[in-house]
């Protein structure tokens, strides 16, 4: 198969890398497309893939509506000649268009509830819509459930072992106390209007108390985080967050990932209350979330004063690991099978699953 798979952010580079190493291995064409959206390019160079560079919507609403239909035609350019089988992508709104454009059918997986205009712009043109089984929405027949989470693509134990090496470039050891904070630019479509953390310094001094911080935030360099950067590669984050005490931040992903890592994620936003993730994560006992610090910070201070919490969030993942799919194996099933008509997908083992029939649309 001829396959075109869209890169939007840092987070996809991860969600589909995985995948596209297993169907490369199986003969199957990659065609990569990508913007540069954060650490998205760099990622890609890091893991050594070939792709093709679109450029950046930009931050602001009107940078995004004047890109959106130039990064359109950049696509269409750089996969016309492919005669590609099928377009896969994350919320991408330009693998929907383009592959309407060439006839082609398109596969998008999506798992943030509020991301309305997001979903506007892309629903029309797609043939399937995949979502965690916890996802909040109903968007209609296009709307396919797996029961799994985005981040067990590349966080599952099938296909993530933890490497204490990494351990050694921050000069800390697997027995120390410390916490990963992370703080975003709120420059998404769907942030608008929403908010984390407002008093971020006395955030990390109180969490200080306790060990050694490490701040992980987007954006520009901010001088105020200088001494707490995490100065390793982007790409062993998630090695960190295995090995950490605490994750505490506005980054909806990263808190996913690290509760999915056994390590107690507590994310602050306004936009948690909508994700069914966090719900979920939370009946697990591997997470919480907060609309503000203030309610945030008792709960973090518990969890740091806590020391056999870690031993117990293992324990909790691992429960959860064999309840849920093995994504990356999901999604290799789907494009090699593809089409397939089933609305709800459970796990019977690691390599088996029971597909259900489509339920009336809502």
């Amino acid at each position: 198969m001829k396959i075109v798979v869209d890169i939007n952010h840092p987070a996809h580079v991860h969600f589909f890398k995985n995948m596209i190493k297993q169907l490369s291995q199986q003969g199957h064409d990659i065609l990569l497309t990508a913007s540069d959206k954060d650490l998205s390019i760099r990622l890609l160079e890091r893991y050594g893939f070939p792709f093709i560079k679109l450029g950046s919507y930009g931050t602001s609403l009107f940078s995004k509506a004047v890109n959106l239909p130039l990064l359109d035609w950049r696509m269409y350019q750089a996969v016309k000649g492919l005669d590609p089988d099928i377009f896969l992508g994350a919320g991408s709104i330009r693998a929907a268009h383009i592959s309407k454009l060439l006839k082609k059918p398109c596969i998008i997986f999506e798992d943030t509830e509020h991301s309305r205009e997001q979903y506007l712009l892309y629903a029309p043109f797609v043939d399937y819509i995949f979502t965690p089984s916890s996802f909040k929405r109903k968007l209609g027949r296009k709307q396919f459930f797996y029961d799994g989470f985005h981040e067990l693509a590349y966080l599952h134990p099938n296909s993530f072992t933890p490497n204490p090496e990494v351990l050694k470039e921050i000069d800390i050891s697997e027995q120390e106390i410390f916490s990963i904070v992370r703080f975003i630019s709120w420059s998404a479509s769907h942030d608008i209007g929403q908010h984390g953390i407002r008093d971020k310094i006395k955030l990390v001094k109180t969490l200080e108390r306790y060990g050694r911080v490490f701040v992980v935030a987007e954006g520009k360099e901010d001088p105020a985080w200088e001494n707490y950067n995490i100065r390793v590669a982007p790409e062993k984050l998630h090695h960190l967050l295995y090995y950490a005490s605490l994750y505490l931040g506005e980054g909806g992903t990263t808190a996913a990932e690290a509760a999915l890592l056994g390590t107690y994620a507590i994310h602050v936003s306004t936009t948690a209350k909508h994700c069914g993730i966090f719900t979920e994560l939370q009946k697990y006992g591997l997470l919480d979330f907060f609309d503000a610090e203030v309610e945030a910070l008792p709960k973090a201070l518990e969890v740091l004063k806590s020391p056999n919490l870690k031993i117990e969030c293992r324990q909790k993942k691992n429960r959860l690991i064999k309840d849920k799919l093995d994504v990356t194996m999901f999604k290799v099933w789907l494009v090699e099978n593809f089409p397939g008509r089933h609305k709800k997908i459970s796990p019977i083992n690691r390599s088996t699953w029971i597909y259900l029939k489509a339920g009336e649309d809502k």
